[in-house]
């Protein structure tokens, strides 16, 4: 989709507002001689930022406004590195939790609803962000937390809640401690709204069997308000982002060239209306493409991006072979005897790259011929064969947040 003109004035005023505020974009702006954008090829022609941007402009070196606007930071999820502080304004609070309240409404959320709320708090984005579109739309919002497995079930069917808001990898584990209590019975949830982490089909399905719930998926990050700047409607996976917030491009990872519509490639955002950290042509090394055509839903104003086959930064080396996880996933989604959870471990022994595979199947299965077609085929997507090893189901980690799949041991 190309940039409107409606959205090319509002790129014009963040691009202003950038240059006055002096902070690491307005002087890239500066040096690279930019003064404004009127037309496609000036919106074109504005480099792309990048998430190492963000961490060198540590700590508020991202702020386009003055101190006393700021009245919240948030920070990525991120675990190692230098930091991403994101400020937020009043109004860039309140436009979060009028996205979020819409992601809400396109699930089917209602305000007679109850939300119990799963994702951690603080400074990560993503409790907060549920619970305040909650609280904008008018539905009870539970705002548990992450973890305490014992206390989320008593909640949940105690405050007969509604809706679950977790990562994917959690509520598998709420919906496999349901299944295995016997306790579906006293749970009324209709509806899963996931974000925070890919999901693969079957683990989707997985969760869908054993709660009997509607799936959606949110979209998000951190840098760009959080999860809530899009979701999957009624009729389908493809996520709409509001493009009244958000202006969406797909490009070549490689080149940095723009892709048309439906062609796979990496998700680049630009805040239209943000004031406290406005982002022009962000990469977010997410991976996926913009679907063309209308939607069922009649919502054809917000484009839609497919489900996010992975990250472009998550690519795994070995044997002179690119690997993604996702093409891993794809590969073990073809066998029925396996179940949604798998992890890839690397390691290098004597001298070779070694690609490990753990799989989670049941006692009525041969294993050993399990095991070689599992290889075999992963062989012929990949082009080489790793090891695979099989084990009972429940044996890999379940994760209250997100579940790490891909340990490289090669340089530990």
């Amino acid at each position: 989709m190309q940039i409107s003109d409606a959205q090319l004035q509002q790129v014009n005023t963040q691009v202003q507002r950038l240059i006055s505020s002096d902070n690491f974009y307005g002087r890239r702006l500066r040096e690279a001689g930019i003064t404004g954008v009127s037309s496609v090829e000036d919106f074109l022609a504005l480099p792309f930022s990048e998430k190492q941007d963000l961490r060198d402009a540590y700590p508020l070196g991202l702020s386009a406004v003055t101190e006393s606007e700021i009245v919240r930071i948030h920070s990525s999820s991120g675990t190692t590195g230098t930091p991403v502080i994101i400020p937020y304004t009043q109004k860039d609070v309140e436009d979060w939790a009028i996205q979020f309240a819409r992601c809400y409404e396109y699930a089917g959320v209602t305000p007679e609803d109850r939300v119990q709320i799963t994702p951690g708090y603080g400074l990560w984005t993503a409790g907060i962000g549920f619970q305040a579109g909650c609280e904008r739309l008018g539905a009870m919002a539970i705002p548990m937390g992450p973890g305490n497995t014992e206390k989320q079930l008593q909640f949940m069917i105690d405050m007969k809640a509604t809706v679950l808001t977790a990562t994917a990898s959690y509520a598998l584990l709420l919906a496999e401690e349901i299944e295995r209590r016997g306790i579906k019975d006293q749970i009324h949830l209709r509806k899963l709204i996931t974000g925070s982490e890919r999901s693969g089909e079957k683990i989707r399905q997985r969760i869908i069997d054993s709660l009997g719930v509607e799936y959606y998926d949110i979209y998000g990050l951190t840098e760009v308000y959080g999860p809530g700047i899009g979701i999957n409607c009624a009729h389908g996976h493809g996520m709409h982002v509001w493009s009244d917030y958000v202006y969406l491009e797909i490009i070549d990872p490689v080149t940095g060239e723009v892709l048309p519509d439906g062609e796979p490639g990496e998700i680049v955002l630009t805040t239209l209306v943000k004031e406290g950290a406005p982002l022009i042509r962000f990469r977010t090394h997410d991976l996926s493409r913009i679907i063309p055509g209308d939607c069922p839903c009649g919502h054809n104003e917000h484009p839609r991006i497919d489900t996010i086959t992975g990250r472009s930064d998550d690519m795994m080396k070995i044997h002179g072979v690119n690997v993604f996880p996702a093409q891993i996933e794809e590969i073990l989604g073809t066998f029925p005897e396996l179940s949604s959870e798998y992890q890839i471990r690397l390691s290098h022994l004597d001298g070779r790259d070694t690609m490990r595979i753990y799989v989670e199947t049941n006692g009525s299965v041969d294993w050993e011929d399990l095991r070689g077609r599992v290889a075999r085929r992963v062989k012929h997507r990949i082009g080489f064969t790793p090891l695979v090893k099989i084990v009972e189901l429940g044996v890999l980690p379940r994760s209250e947040k997100k579940t790490k799949r891909v340990f490289d041991e090669r340089y530990d």
